[in-house]
């Protein structure tokens, strides 16, 4: 794959970019301090904005062209209301895992679907990716229907093969082949 790191990507209504310090607030009081919204991942919702901050601090660190981590803002009033990123990277099937989370404040207005678009286009145009994966909790079926708006095709469901803020779980696998995009 030819890496080419979190670069600024932009839609109609959003714009895609690196986490900056200042975003602490935003991505405290609109995701990351929501039980809703971390139902099904991986983290525990933040109970303050510096634990944010100090989150915000390590990911900026992590940057670099193999690292892949995108705030979600919307363009009309430039507020922080979401995140998207790789999770996993498999290179030897130039394969990369997304994930993604968003206030549920902005949640089935097509956001996610249209953040999403906009890096399975930069993975399979730009950085030459062969297979974009994700997956989501078998109870949390919206992100799936995310995932099938943007051209992914499900792939089977995981028995307890994840585990979330709600235990263990099954996952539904899906993903879009380049071939299939182009």
């Amino acid at each position: 794959m030819n890496h080419k790191g979190t670069i600024i990507l932009e839609t109609e209504r959003l714009i895609l970019r690196k986490y900056k310090l200042t975003d602490a607030e935003d991505m405290f009081s609109n995701w990351a301090s929501s039980e809703q919204v971390t139902k099904y991942l991986t983290w525990q919702a933040y109970k303050s904005v510096n634990d944010v901050q100090e989150y915000i601090k390590y990911v900026i660190s992590m940057y670099d062209d193999n690292h892949y981590d995108w705030v979600i803002e919307l363009k009309q009033n430039h507020q922080a209301i979401g995140s998207i990123g790789i999770v996993n990277i498999q290179e030897e099937i130039e394969e990369v895992t997304v994930g993604y989370c968003l206030s549920e404040k902005y949640w089935h207005k097509g956001i996610m679907s249209e953040a999403l678009s906009a890096l399975i286009k930069f993975f399979f145009v730009d950085v030459k990716a062969n297979r974009i994966s994700s997956y989501h909790d078998v109870h949390n079926p919206n992100s799936g229907g995310v995932m099938k708006k943007c051209g992914m095709k499900y792939e089977g469901t995981h028995r307890q093969a994840d585990k979330n803020n709600t235990g263990i779980c099954d996952k539904c696998v899906y993903a879009i082949l380049k071939d299939d995009y182009l």
